[in-house]
């Protein structure tokens, strides 16, 4: 590896963790040797790149720090375009199409000897799938995820019940056959997933749920919400 991409590659694993990092650490995933990291971390702190730590301690990049865009790597391209493949092909309207956008700009991006990647990738998405037409408004979903505010549904269950719920939205799980909702219900006061091709209707309410978006999150994630979704 030339010196210039090892370089580049420390940033890069710097930038994944927030945890410093150890020069055995680093010298192990780039396969080099502690003596060659502690002299390029050196190099990088003379160039004013906000790297903090020492040796023997561990090494960890300020945040904010900003790079000039740089050129992908084959293997990047490929993850990019499979991801953005499944993406428009079981997403929302909305997200499928900014994929297929994606897709075009990378390949509108990378040098000519690059673009087979993504024209032509060697691994490949299924294709679109024939879901159930949603009853939500994906975009209003997600930017009242973004915003923490309530929607108000009337939701059908698997034995064709209805009910009026009032959610504070987490996420939404794309998974194989269906797209999911997670969220926090004022009714059963528990978290629940949400089917959304059975939400009958739905209306977004300027309305902010009381905790904090983050803290709800986290909650969340310990009850594993749409493991098995929940619709009583």
């Amino acid at each position: 590896m030339r010196r210039a991409d090892r370089l580049f590659e420390i940033i890069q694993v710097l930038r994944r963790t927030r945890k410093p990092l150890t020069a055995d650490a680093i010298a192990a995933e780039l396969e080099t040797s502690k003596r060659t990291i502690y002299r390029d971390i050196a190099t990088l702190m003379a160039q004013r790149v906000p790297i903090r730590g020492e040796a023997g301690m561990g090494y960890i990049l300020e945040r904010g720090f900003d790079m000039p865009p740089l050129m992908l790597t084959p293997d990047e391209i490929e993850a990019a375009v499979l991801g953005a493949q499944w993406v428009a092909g079981h997403a929302d309207a909305a997200l499928a199409k900014a994929a297929e956008n994606l897709i075009a700009k990378i390949a509108d991006t990378v040098p000519e000897r690059l673009r087979p990647f993504v024209l032509e990738p060697a691994s490949r998405a299924r294709p679109h799938w024939q879901a159930e037409p949603d009853r939500l408004d994906m975009v209003l979903v997600r930017a009242h995820i973004h915003a923490g505010k309530k929607v108000r549904l009337r939701y059908r269950d698997e034995h064709g019940r209805d009910s009026e719920r009032t959610i504070w939205p987490i996420a939404v799980g794309y998974l194989e056959a269906v797209r999911l909702l997670a969220a926090w219900c004022e009714l059963r006061k528990d978290f629940r997933s949400f089917r959304t091709d059975r939400v009958v209707e739905a209306t977004y309410l300027d309305e902010r749920y009381p905790e904090r978006r983050e803290t709800l999150r986290i909650k969340w994630r310990k009850t594993l919400a749409w493991e098995q979704p929940k619709d009583a």
